[in-house]
């Protein structure tokens, strides 16, 4: 497994209310990016991050889990959460390690009690959110419906990044607002995407769409503002990069269209996972050290301090705990402190987690999220740094 550095991280929860597809999308992104040979799905029970017996029976996600996809040589991690507001302590511990939010929305039901749950979380972490409307393929889907109804909830950050090219069953595609490229899938589940033309009657929307789009990202800083007055445009590259901060910044929303069961608009997603969400490193690490507050920089020099935001019993492989890097970069067999207990650990046998598969690695850069198996004393928000510091990073608050 290759070791990614820092820049080449992404940390991204993907949350929502209950059966908008969270796990479906997980399983699309992991097969169209090559992790696994098969689309998998919840009815089958077979998907990567539902392994537990009761998520077989009830076919809902109970327990936060980890898997990544390996795009454009950059790592995604994957922390797929619950959507039932009974788990939703687990569901905030997922969001505390991750680096972006990516809300799945029904195209059908639009905002539930889990989604404004959710949105309240992403901004007590102040993470950037994506939205995904989903379930784009079901009768009385409505993307226009979903859009006006977050706008209207959260305001008119809320920006489409896309298109979508029909609705219900004729679902079959999404035209990008910032390429202006319009892709079209098979409703074969292949994944297989093809670039197409945009629909001559969508041509008057899209340019439409694009040009409130370009708007709204100049709108958030000065010197776009002056460069779109100036040129009537932007270009391509400072349109793409002035997009990246304003979502980076929790200025703008931006929203996807999807059927993630039917493996339609995955791809593009992709992509975005890797342009519009911020590495690691996008800002410090605020954390405690002998009763100061400290902030350090999330790289190979600062100090190791990581979190456990899981604790896995697993039948065979024994107790497992996930943890997020948050600062410097840690080996396999270190021996570190956990601060929070005042005790010491060994690091052996680090891993990185594919659902419950496990796979070894020699280390983790900052950043990087890993499973460490048989911890001795270590348990769910807790902090582990290195032998002889006293860092301690903010749990999450558990009723």
């Amino acid at each position: 497994m290759t070791v990614y550095a820092t820049e080449n991280i992404r940390n991204i929860a993907v949350v929502g209310h209950s059966d908008t597809g969270k796990t479906s999308l997980v399983s699309a992104l992991l097969f169209d990016s090559g992790a696994v040979n098969r689309l998998c799905k919840v009815d089958d029970a077979n998907t990567t991050t539902d392994f537990d017996d009761d998520e077989h029976d009830r076919k809902i996600t109970i327990n936060t889990a980890v898997a990544y996809i390996e795009h454009r040589e950059v790592k995604v991690n994957l922390i797929d959460v619950p959507g039932y507001g009974i788990f939703s302590t687990d569901a905030m511990q997922g969001l505390r390690v991750a680096d972006a939010a990516l809300m799945m929305i029904s195209a059908v039901g639009g905002i539930e009690v889990q989604t404004e749950k959710m949105w309240k979380a992403a901004a007590s972490f102040d993470l950037p959110v994506l939205f995904a409307v989903n379930l784009m393929d079901r009768d009385r889907a409505s993307y226009s419906r979903v859009v006006e109804a977050l706008q209207k909830k959260y305001g008119r950050e809320v920006t489409p990044l896309q298109l979508p090219i029909g609705e219900e069953s004729n679902f079959s595609g999404v035209v990008d607002l910032v390429s202006g490229k319009a892709f079209t899938w098979e409703h074969d589940e292949s994944g297989k995407v093809t670039e197409a033309d945009v629909p001559g009657d969508m041509a008057d929307d899209v340019a439409s769409a694009r040009e409130a789009l370009m708007e709204m990202v100049a709108e958030q800083d000065e010197e776009l503002m002056e460069k779109y007055l100036e040129e009537g445009e932007l270009d391509a590259e400072t349109f793409a990069g002035g997009l990246k901060n304003a979502i980076t910044a929790r200025e703008l929303f931006p929203v996807f269209a999807l059927a993630a069961a039917k493996n339609i608009g995955i791809q593009p997603l992709m992509d975005a996972m890797v342009d519009l969400a911020p590495s690691p490193d996008w800002r410090p690490v605020r954390a405690t050290v002998d009763g100061e507050e400290r902030e350090f920089a999330v790289s190979s020099d600062s100090p190791f301090a990581a979190y456990v935001f899981k604790s896995i019993s697993d039948p065979f492989a024994g107790h497992i705990t996930l943890m997020r890097v948050f600062s410097g970069g840690v080996a396999t067999d270190a021996n570190v402190s956990n601060s929070t207990r005042d005790s010491a650990e060994r690091l052996s046998a680090m891993s990185i987690a594919q659902g419950k598969d496990l796979e070894h690695v020699t280390e983790l850069a900052a950043g990087d999220i890993g499973a460490l198996p048989k911890l001795k004393d270590t348990h769910t928000g807790d902090t582990l740094c290195e032998a002889k510091q006293n860092i301690k990073l903010a749990p999450v608050a558990i009723p």
